[in-house]
C-alpha cells in the first residue's frame, strides 16, 4: 500500500472516530454503582488494621 492511500484511509477513520466521540455522552452512574463503591470503600476500612496503642510500663 502507498504512504499516501495509507495516509488518506488514517485521515478519514481518525475523523470518523472525532465524529462518533463527539455524539457519545457517558451515562450517569446509578443508585446500585453508588452503593456497591460505597460498600467495597467500607470494606476496605474494615480490614484495615487499626493503630497499635503504645502504654506505658506500669510501676508496681
Amino acid at each position: 500500500m502507498h504512504s499516501d492511500i495509507h495516509l488518506m484511509l488514517h485521515t478519514f477513520r481518525s475523523a470518523e472516530l472525532r465524529d462518533e466521540a463527539a455524539g457519545f455522552h457517558p451515562a450517569r452512574p446509578g443508585f446500585r454503582h453508588r452503593v456497591g463503591w460505597t460498600m467495597i470503600e467500607l470494606g476496605l476500612k474494615l480490614t484495615q488494621a487499626p493503630p497499635v496503642r503504645a502504654r506505658a510500663p506500669r510501676a508496681v
